[in-house]
């Protein structure tokens, strides 16, 4: 008998499902993918729904509602290795801007009968409510890099890890630096590498979309934006507040930089 192929799952939850596009646009490497694996649930992709164990789960997207605390333990159960990817699952998504104010106050600008929406009152990573064993960052996700995790649990072998910033592929590509050349205030000192210096490649500061580094000194950087850019300090709760405002580096150093609330 023919050996049974591992079988692969990915899941969504909130997101704009660009993490799962990123896996479609793999072309080539998705049919050498399928014929190692066994792609048994992917509903973006295909009508057949098998209803697992499964090997590897990929996940996608935050933990917004209240069904998906239910939801993301049973994929927990059903997968023996469970891999969240892109910034929504890694962190909370560009939608946990809601968890720095009160969610029912977007709710109300948005909907006419808010109090029928069931949400949660944050936006959370997944590996806020389960163990996950690796994350992979960006919005979305190099496509190289889902198919290097995938490979490394296929053989046994750990993981590849990328612990640097995006100043580290500047320099690789030789472009030149747009903070120090152009006065831009770009995040990429602070923001862990595998874009390949998309932004800084097009002259365009990094926003942070890859999440913050290992041991990022987002302080140290804010004063530079401050001393030599001149930003103001809403200026800085900007930078801060993009796609990882919920990664607790970003988060804390946005948060530095908020008004007090007025009394009275």
């Amino acid at each position: 008998m023919p050996k049974k192929k591992p079988t692969l799952a990915v899941w969504k939850f909130t997101s704009c499902d660009g993490c799962q596009l990123s896996l479609l646009y793999l072309e080539d490497e998705l049919l050498e993918l399928a014929d190692c694996l066994d792609i048994a649930y992917f509903p973006e992709a295909s009508r057949r729904l098998l209803p697992g164990p499964y090997d590897i789960s990929l996940v996608e997207g935050s933990v917004s509602l209240p069904e998906h605390l239910e939801q993301v333990r049973r994929v927990r159960r059903r997968s023996r290795v469970l891999i969240a990817f892109g910034t929504c699952a890694t962190s909370g998504g560009i939608q946990a801007l809601r968890n720095f104010t009160a969610v029912e106050d977007y709710a109300r600008l948005v909907y006419e009968r808010p109090e029928l929406i069931p949400v949660l009152a944050e936006s959370t990573p997944i590996s806020q409510h389960v163990p996950v064993d690796l994350e992979l960052q960006g919005c979305p996700p190099h496509r190289g890099q889902v198919v290097a995790a995938v490979a490394a649990f296929l053989h046994g072998a750990p993981p590849p890890r990328t612990p640097a910033s995006v100043c580290l592929e500047c320099k690789r590509s030789g472009h030149i630096c747009v903070l120090v050349s152009r006065g831009l205030p770009c995040l990429g000192p602070v923001t862990q590498a595998g874009c390949g210096a998309l932004c800084p490649g097009w002259h365009r500061p990094c926003y942070g979309c890859f999440g913050p580094k290992e041991t990022p000194k987002t302080s140290s950087l804010a004063r530079w934006f401050t001393e030599r850019l001149g930003a103001r300090e809403a200026e800085l709760v900007r930078a801060f507040r993009l796609f990882y405002a919920n990664a607790p580096a970003f988060r804390l150093e946005s948060q530095a930089h908020e008004e007090p609330p007025r009394q009275g």
